[in-house]
């Protein structure tokens, strides 16, 4: 995100780095952004991002009417919620379209004019879409200081899985336990 600013902006160039070196950078860490979770799901440390994914891939009926109402429902949450579920699959996505697109940007060449011009097009809505998605979700991050720990530490207190993930809570047997 902070190499793309300056390759969208002009004006930002010369302030840090000449243009050639950002965008050397931005290439590079476009290339690798998908090493850290594909890494993260080879080998026996990926089986709880597996099961993880498994989870996120799986809806069910009142997840499903929980999005359709907006989230004006109640539900009776898993360990991920329905907007959890979404954000995961447009990241996931994102990271994809990002890389195809970027290439398509980087090396010209091997493509036609029409998909360059749509890859700018795509490149470009998604960094937008990203870029608001990553703020909301630091402003939201900073509002909600138990979700701010639970993202730092890994972990969530017995409390807060039986007020914000029932049906994880009941899963893990946390449903008749003390609150700590």
């Amino acid at each position: 995100m902070f190499t793309a600013i300056p390759l969208y902006f002009g004006s930002f160039f010369g302030v840090v780095f000449e243009r050639h070196l950002i965008a050397q950078i931005h290439l590079w860490c476009g290339l690798v952004l998908p090493i850290p979770v594909v890494g993260s799901l080879l080998g026996p440390w990926g089986a709880p991002m597996r099961r993880d994914l498994q989870r996120v891939n799986y809806w069910t009926r009142d997840e499903l009417r929980w999005i359709r109402s907006m989230g004006r429902r109640a539900l009776d949450a898993d360990k991920f919620n329905p907007g959890q579920k979404l954000n995961t699959a447009f990241v996931g996505s994102s990271i994809l379209v990002m890389l195809a697109t970027g290439a398509m940007l980087q090396w010209f060449g091997l493509f036609p004019v029409s998909w360059r011009e749509g890859a700018t097009s795509v490149h470009d809505a998604f960094a937008y879409v990203l870029f608001a998605a990553i703020i909301g979700h630091v402003v939201l991050a900073l509002a909600h200081r138990d979700a701010l720990r639970s993202m730092l530490s890994g972990t969530v207190s017995t409390k807060w899985v039986r007020a914000h993930a029932s049906a994880w809570a009941r899963e893990e047997g946390l449903d008749d336990v003390e609150t700590s």
